[in-house]
């Protein structure tokens, strides 16, 4: 374990939010408090799935209209034209990190920054010394119940953000948990729903119909701002792949997708876009140690979609990683196998492949690294090893 998670697990809660917020305070202070400057319009977007896709549609649309443009999701940070990955396998970075960032954004000019914002973020008061002029709540489902001691929990990390920023809150009213985001004050309460209008004007060049509800948040933030709609509409339809998010690797004779879905309902909508296609389907599980109830959900998910399944090694930190493996399995019956190299696990599944098939490679997206025993992490790309191995 490391030194850190060792801190983390014997410090009692009051002294850890005190350090935390201690850390916070310091990296506001180090770098000026970037995030509390009002001639720059901060968006934060969280949720359980969709907040990358959501941070970068509203990127997307904003510079369509013009705008010079920040943002940080789990795949990139970006400040005008410059891009480069997150590669520190966390989506919100830590106060120092970010507070740096958002510096780096001001001295670059950018009117707008837009913020992936985390439940664990949010509970380590990285969104601290941020003036959010806009939050966007997604969705929520079963993710993090066990970090957070529970779903309520969870849930009231997310709240945190909309109690403590309450200009405008933009709100997915398809979510049964919307109430509780609707409930909590703000000057001004923007709703969105496939049921509107607009969804059946949206058209876009991405595998998921779920990406609708992200590129309705990404809508409904721009036109808060101004922005034409007509103007979102065609960034949307520029948008040809979002890193790792229903990401088409390879597409004839047989289909090859990388996708980052590692909770039950991102798996499920990842395998209904796919519906009447056979699945040649390779997951693991969420990073060792936590969320371990969703295992066998897992299993049982790839064995009701999938004509062939491998399941292989993901994050495993410091669990056994074939204990992993085997409580995935066990639910996927009969067309499970299990193979706990993934890069052989990838390969296999490409070479099984027929005209026709779709091999669908979840749960690590576009992440840089897999993270093993004594924090140990290994240089990764699901996207690389499935295209070396379609190019042997």
């Amino acid at each position: 374990m490391a030194v850190k998670e060792k801190i983390k697990k014997f410090m009692p809660p009051f002294f850890l939010n005190v350090y935390h917020f201690k850390l916070a305070l310091l990296g506001a202070v180090l770098y000026g408090f970037p995030g509390m400057n009002k001639n720059i319009k901060i968006i934060g977007v969280t949720g359980t799935s969709g907040k990358s896709t959501t941070v970068d549609f509203i990127s997307r649309i904003l510079e369509e209209a013009g705008a010079k443009v920040a943002s940080t999701s789990t795949a990139r940070f970006k400040i005008g034209e410059k891009e480069w990955e997150n590669k520190y396998k966390m989506t919100m970075p830590g106060r120092f990190v970010m507070q740096k960032f958002l510096r780096q954004a001001k001295k670059a000019g950018c009117m707008y920054i837009i913020l992936e914002v985390t439940s664990e973020g949010i509970n380590q008061f990285r969104h601290k010394f941020i003036n959010f002029d806009t939050v966007v709540f997604t969705n929520l489902g079963q993710e993090h119940i066990e970090a957070h001691g529970g779903f309520e929990n969870y849930r009231n990390a997310k709240l945190r953000l909309f109690k403590e920023n309450k200009n405008t809150h933009i709100i997915n009213v398809d979510d049964k948990n919307a109430k509780y985001f609707l409930d909590t004050p703000a000057s001004k309460k923007i709703t969105f729903s496939r049921k509107n209008e607009k969804a059946k004007e949206i058209k876009l060049n991405l595998l998921g119909q779920f990406n609708i509800m992200n590129a309705l948040a990404a809508v409904s933030v721009a036109e808060n701002y101004g922005v034409d709609f007509e103007i979102c509409k065609r960034a949307l339809l520029k948008v040809k792949a979002i890193p790792g998010r229903m990401e088409i690797i390879k597409k004839e004779p047989f289909m090859a997708v990388v996708d980052y879905a590692h909770t039950p309902e991102q798996l499920e909508a990842a395998y209904k876009s796919f519906e009447g296609k056979p699945l040649i389907c390779v997951l693991g599980s969420c990073g060792g140690g936590r969320d371990k109830w969703k295992r066998p959900v897992l299993g049982e998910l790839a064995k009701k979609y999938c004509k062939e399944i491998i399941v292989t090694n993901e994050d495993p930190y410091e669990e056994d990683p074939l204990e992993i493996i085997d409580q995935v399995a066990t639910t996927a019956g009969d067309k499970a196998q299990k193979i706990q190299d993934r890069v052989e696990a990838i390969k296999k599944a490409i070479k099984s492949a027929m005209p026709g098939d779709v091999v669908i490679i979840t749960g690590k997206g576009s992440e840089p690294w897999m993270c093993v025993a004594n924090g140990k992490k290994i240089p990764w790309d699901d996207r690389r090893i499935a295209k070396e191995a379609m190019d042997r």
